[in-house]
């Protein structure tokens, strides 16, 4: 007779509580959250179409990092291992603020025809006929099935966030054999990943690629996919350096979760490198010139700068630094560059939308860095809440055992 295992937490739940620090932090977050609306009000008052342009920034990049814990969440229950069991709450957090995306999509939905031109009525049948013998999108690019495809894909990331949350609190409460348990979450990530890679290649080619409606990537996806990666690794390396200090993370984290951590985010700079070069060296060499405006329009006036700013500070510099082991074992240190990275995220998708509306001349607004602190500030609002609302760990798993060996194998080194 098969009896079940019992994995739990050598630790009592109340002292895997997040630290009281999230409360002062969440008040601060919650301020900034509403002078940022009150500001980004007063911006859509006064320039509703710049207004429009900002908020699609701010949405991509925090709806970016929600869909990254996603991903990273479901990776981690395929490959196993400690660098996801040390993050996996604050994982579950960042997925739980996917209604809270899903409701700021309205905006965007309402300003559809201003934001995307061939929203606007008549906009085939307006296009010479060279364009619209070019023009590839006609039957793709509807309000009808771009609305369809957008509740679709938003439906799909909240449906699977709810199951991942709702079975990792029933592992909380509830006694079962580990590998049942593993089973479980693998036949959901397998098949979840496959169907994220599908919807963020519909959203990112939707939402952020139609803004020039005579330009394609066949690797837009990927870009997105491994842009929100990498934001999500970014963002729990940046929470555990600054809450490492508190209990009861002062007493669990180690350098080797760190080290783990900074090959992932090592990893994320590679891929994302190898896909952008991939896509310029594609476009270049097929000398469409339909396909090649895209760069030239972003490799012009001010725009090289910014382009040369991603070359230097979203590649060359941190993967120098990266390569570093101690730089990757000092959590401080690699805080460091998880902020820059993180910054410069915003700065590649500012350099991939805003292009679309300014032509060759720079153009940055206000509201471009009003409307996403604004957001941002009440995305951290909300997930501090969420992070508050469940232990740090899993009370039952089994790295437990691995975990506590590392803790005494540290502590023996030291």
């Amino acid at each position: 007779m098969m009896t079940a295992i019992i994995d739990a937490s050598p630790i009592p739940a109340a002292e895997l509580a997040a630290p009281a620090v999230l409360d002062r932090l969440q008040r601060r977050a919650v301020l900034i959250g509403i002078l940022g609306v009150v500001a980004s009000i007063i911006g859509a008052i006064i320039n509703l179409d710049q207004f429009l342009h900002s908020y699609l920034l701010a949405y991509m990049l925090w709806l970016g990092l929600s869909l990254g814990c996603l991903a990273l969440l479901m990776l981690q229950y395929l490959s196993g291992g400690m660098w996801g069991f040390i993050i996996r709450r604050p994982l579950e957090a960042g997925t739980r603020n996917l209604p809270f995306m899903a409701v700021l999509f309205l905006p965007l939905l309402l300003g559809m025809k201003r934001l995307y031109p061939w929203a606007q009525s008549g906009f085939f049948e307006k296009l010479p006929e060279h364009d619209r013998a070019l023009w590839k999108w006609h039957s793709y690019l509807q309000p009808g099935s771009w609305i369809f495809r957008a509740f679709v894909v938003l439906i799909v990331w909240n449906l699977l966030a709810f199951l991942l949350n709702r079975w990792s609190r029933w592992q909380d409460e509830r006694d079962e054999i580990p590998a049942v348990r593993r089973k479980r979450y693998q036949m959901l990530s397998a098949p979840g990943l496959v169907i994220y890679g599908f919807t963020i290649t519909f959203a990112a080619v939707d939402w952020v690629m139609s803004l020039n409606p005579f330009w394609y990537s066949t690797i837009y996806g990927l870009l997105f996919m491994i842009g929100e990666a990498l934001l999500a690794f970014c963002f729990v390396v940046i929470l555990l350096a600054t809450f490492g200090q508190y209990r009861p993370l002062s007493g669990l984290l180690q350098r080797e979760h760190f080290h783990d951590l900074g090959k992932l985010m090592l990893a994320s700079v590679l891929i994302w490198a190898y896909f952008s070069f991939s896509q310029l060296l594609i476009i270049w060499s097929g000398n469409l010139p339909e396909e090649i405006h895209w760069y030239l329009q972003r490799l012009a006036g001010g725009w090289k700068f910014v382009a040369a700013a991603i070359i230097l500070f979203h590649f060359a510099l941190p993967f120098s630094l990266l390569l570093s082991q101690d730089l990757k074992r000092h959590g401080r240190r690699l805080m460091f560059i998880a902020v820059l990275l993180f910054v410069m995220r915003y700065v590649d998708l500012f350099w991939y939308i805003a292009p679309n509306f300014t032509e060759h001349h720079f153009h940055y607004s206000w509201m471009d860095f009003v409307v996403p602190v604004g957001m941002g500030a009440l995305w951290l609002a909300l997930y501090f809440y969420q992070l508050k609302s469940r232990p740090l760990l899993p009370l039952r798993d089994p790295l437990w055992a691995e975990l506590m060996q590392q803790q005494k194998v540290e502590h023996g080194h030291a």
